[in-house]
């Protein structure tokens, strides 16, 4: 009964939160039209470099040694020209530069969900009713990330069918690897609910929303890091090492729900917010 309870207000949280956040055109424009820009941008600039760019060019930069480190995981890349290497460097990178579209829209999603209703004197009556700190937090959590989750898996999907537009399908079997359906499936959940719960603790200590946001370098760095490292070839995530960064991820998601439960202090938000 008490955890039906539980799943009734965490539900009742995750509608009241779409209902401002889609009904806000900036808002909604924000979270559907930014992937899409950003899974366009990434097709383009692989095009632009596939078109323009030949292999003799390539192989002079330090991406060949992210090819040289690739091909030792994937043997059967030695069958591919020189170029077609490159480019299955290239889309394997994708899955995690995709973890860019939910975090971005969970940093920006959290941090004005909880400021703009302390501004607007909308949090105090939420926090008198009877649901629990956590619920709260893991519902906003769950109203952005949801969206994010499903809209990043559509991104997935065109650019899969950009690379068959750029008349490359057949390099797709080289690419749709175990580690890819482990970043889509694992790493997208996982970071989204990260980058929200980062979001909420910098916005419930705080009254501006751009301070809220400088959080979101936390998480960016470190993803456009990884991408640097494995273009670089200086490492490989390979399935066994991608699932025990999940498993880790995993732990700190839950790690990071009870810091934001322990540092939202719903009682100084009734009595002293302004």
């Amino acid at each position: 009964m008490q955890n039906k309870m539980a799943y009734t207000r965490i539900n009742n949280v995750i509608r009241k939160e779409w209902e401002t956040t889609f009904y806000n055109l900036n808002s909604a424009l924000f979270i559907t039209l930014l992937p899409f820009i950003i899974t366009l941008q990434a097709l383009i600039l692989i095009y632009l470099v596939i078109k323009f760019s030949s292999s003799d060019a390539l192989v002079n930069t330090i991406l060949q040694r992210g090819v040289d480190t690739l091909q030792g995981t994937m043997p059967s890349l030695l069958t591919l020209s020189p170029l077609e290497k490159f480019q299955v460097l290239f889309y394997s990178q994708f899955p995690f530069y995709l973890l860019l579209i939910p975090v971005m829209i969970a940093i920006s999603f959290a941090t004005f969900s909880i400021i703009e209703e302390k501004q607007a004197r909308a949090l105090e009556p939420l926090l008198a009713t009877p649901v629990r700190t956590w619920e709260l937090l893991l519902g906003k959590a769950l109203a952005g990330a949801i969206p994010s989750i499903i809209i990043t898996w559509i991104c997935a999907g065109i650019f899969l069918a950009g690379v068959k537009w750029i008349g490359t399908s057949h390099l797709l079997k080289y690419v749709i690897t175990s580690s890819w359906w482990i970043s889509i499936l694992f790493f997208v959940p996982l970071i989204t609910v990260f980058g929200f719960m980062l979001g909420i603790i910098a916005s419930s200590r705080t009254n501006d929303p751009k301070n809220a946001q400088n959080l979101a370098i936390v998480i960016i760095l470190p993803v456009l890091g990884l991408i640097g490292i494995q273009l670089g070839g200086y490492v490989i995530l390979t399935p066994g090492l991608l699932v025990i960064m999940a498993g880790v991820l995993f732990i700190l998601d839950l790690l990071i729900l009870k810091v934001a439960v322990r540092l939202f202090k719903r009682e100084s938000i009734v009595i002293k917010w302004k």
